[in-house]
């Protein structure tokens, strides 16, 4: 019996694939799976043009059996067969499987679409078998051929006897290694999860002998194991049946079966598109977060499935990072695959569907907005941070898509709204859009710097998470509205701008003097056009605000970055006159009015104290 060899590069390719192209050797069930179901299909398209073949779905399947004493896997289907030259030809011939030029002879467009196109699959089964043997019988014909190979080495083809019209692949599997356990192959149970999770909607059945138990005849407490033949896949995908078949229950059932999540999500979408490129989507809006979506462990990503075989576990092209707690899958028979099934070309097709499940999302999520408001606000209470992630990142290359999405605490509504609804409550003589900062709502409420924009009448929104305000810098206007801090230098609020420099000038020797105490803690000393009834505040000139710095230097790779702070004096408060008479008459005292100043309008921005000692000691000398 002669030894056939591969051709060289051949040899090359399948010593290279079975080292290196799939990442997990579990694949190889998918592939062999998957070419049976190919196999199955070709009788189908017969059976439409052959008017002497009939094709009766119930007559076809694929049945995997596992024999642990032998140390063999038989796949085993009722497909179209080879003959000795197709043998030769697409097994002999690596990546090659036949599938594709059977389609191509065919014209097949449209239907049961061809999986297996690429015969680099089938080569897999070397990742785990010592020897493979493939036993077939072609349609129509009366003699069956054996192919066997142990490998890169070469192959044999032989006559054999079988009966019926199909093809048997059987593994011999290899023994355990320290690093690899192969006994798991021969495994029902592992068997069983390895095709529910690639090959579960295969539109053919694939039957398994299970292991059951019962009570013996005649016994109450005796039990024995018999085997049943079972069908494991559910063959019809969910995704391809029509939504108006579909309930709530079996939309978030499927979750649950795919374990996206251990809650209910709180909006599904179910989209099929059957236009440039063909695809199918089921995405799920999860209720909570997960807890490690802000961990290196959390992947984001969809399932991605050719032609209902399952292709990667997290394809996470599909997914934009901000909208990366959507779960769920996509289903196309157009993607082009190349080599593997695992590996794919990042092409027109792939960006295409990624464009459109991209619109999809945002489109879903503003109708939960407008239509369901308080889903939607439990939505945001777990991933809004990732929205507003999405504006900044990037430089601001996403605002666009998300600025409309956003929601923030109102001073006025007293609960979260969005930009939009601001702008359409603003007076016609407001030029801002108000925020301030701080760690919680009750303590931005109590911030002096609020007073003078509150008593306008203006709404002011509350940021209060860290993400928030670098967001809003990227975000810059809204709707040609433009965003101010209420601890920025200009409020753009007329007030009288010349009693305030006229009260700077009358009083520049004594903030010359409080400035020069202060060093080079602050830029400046001045009149405070904002402070109603508090004495003092900070606030801060440039691009960098007090909640920036607070921020950035909590960092782990602390910059040291500063602000450049404003310490505003209230001119219509006590304490002013104090400051004035401490200034004429004793320089001590000013000194510590001016340190205790200072250090209150720290503690107000949630700022550290420098020397909290002598912070004690001067508030302990005032009260002497």
């Amino acid at each position: 019996m002669e030894k056939k060899q591969f051709q060289a590069e051949s040899k090359r390719l399948l010593e290279m694939m079975i080292n290196s192209i799939y990442t997990q050797k579990e694949v190889f069930l998918r592939e062999l799976i998957s070419n049976a179901s190919d196999a199955i299909d070709k009788i189908y398209y017969k059976a439409l043009t052959d008017d002497s073949l009939s094709f009766n779905q119930d007559d076809y399947y694929i049945k995997v059996e596992a024999d642990k004493e032998n140390r063999t896997l038989k796949i085993t289907d009722t497909g179209i067969g080879m003959t000795k030259e197709e043998l030769e030809n697409n097994l002999g011939v690596i990546a090659k499987s036949g599938s594709l030029a059977f389609k191509a002879e065919n014209e097949i467009k449209d239907g049961h679409d061809i999986i297996g196109q690429f015969g680099v699959g089938f080569y897999a089964a070397f990742m785990v078998a010592d020897v493979v043997t493939v036993i077939s019988k072609a349609l129509g014909q009366e003699e069956a051929y054996k192919w066997e190979s142990e490998g890169a080495d070469g192959y044999t083809i032989v006559p054999a006897e079988k009966a019926e019209v199909g093809t048997e692949i059987i593994l011999k599997i290899k023994e355990n290694t320290e690093d690899e356990s192969y006994d798991e192959y021969l495994e029902e149970y592992r068997l069983k999860s390895i095709i529910k999770k690639y090959s579960d909607f295969i539109r053919y059945p694939i039957k398994m002998n299970v292991t059951k138990s019962r009570k013996k005849e005649g016994s109450e407490n005796e039990y024995e194991d018999y085997t049943e033949e079972e069908i494991i896949n559910s063959m019809v995908p969910i995704w391809r049946k029509n939504k108006s078949e579909l309930t709530d229950e079996d939309y978030e059932q499927f979750y649950h079966e795919k374990r996206y999540g251990f809650d209910k999500p709180l909006k599904h979408i179910h989209i099929s598109v059957d236009g440039t490129i063909r695809y199918q989507a089921i995405l799920y809006i999860p209720e909570n977060i997960p807890f490690d979506y802000y961990s290196r462990e959390f992947e984001k990503g969809l399932e991605l499935y050719s032609n209902g075989v399952l292709i990667m576990d997290k394809c996470a092209d599909l997914l934009p990072d901000y909208f990366s707690f959507v779960k769920g899958m996509v289903d196309s028979e157009d993607l082009s695959l190349n080599i593997s099934r695992e590996m794919l070309q990042h092409d027109r097709q792939l960006k295409l569907i990624a464009k459109n499940i991209n619109k999809k999302i945002k489109s879903e999520l503003q109708g939960l907005l407008k239509n369901e408001r308080e889903k939607y606000e439990k939505f945001y209470q777990s991933f809004g941070r990732q929205l507003k992630f999405g504006v900044y990142n990037e430089f601001g290359a996403h605002k666009e898509t998300l600025q409309d999405l956003l929601m923030f605490y109102s001073s006025k509504e007293k609960k979260l709204v969005t930009l939009d609804e601001y702008i359409s409550r603003m007076p016609e003589e407001q030029k801002y859009i108000y925020y301030a900062t701080g760690e919680s709502n009750e303590r931005i409420e109590k911030l002096p710097q609020t007073e003078l924009v509150s008593d306008k009448g203006f709404e002011i929104l509350y940021f209060t998470e860290d993400i928030d305000e670098f967001a809003i810098k990227m975000l810059m206007t809204y709707k040609e509205k433009e965003f101010k801090s209420v601890s920025s230098g200009d409020l753009g609020i007329e007030e009288s701008e010349q009693d305030t420099e006229a009260k700077d000038e009358e009083n520049k020797e004594l903030f010359d003097a409080m400035k020069n105490l202060l060093g080079d803690k602050v830029k400046d000393v001045r009149i405070s056009k904002r402070l109603k009834s508090h004495p003092v505040c900070l606030t801060a000139d440039g691009e960098v605000t007090i909640e920036m710095e607070k921020i950035l230097n909590a960092m782990p790779d602390n910059q040291n970055v500063k602000a450049d702070k404003v310490l505003e004096i209230n001119p219509n408060h006590e304490v002013f006159q104090s400051l004035k008479a401490a200034f004429e008459n004793d320089k001590e005292k000013l000194a510590l009015y001016t340190n205790l100043l200072y250090n209150q309008a720290l503690l107000i921005e949630g700022l550290p104290i420098q020397d909290p000692v002598e912070f004690t000691n001067d508030i302990c000398k005032v009260m002497v």
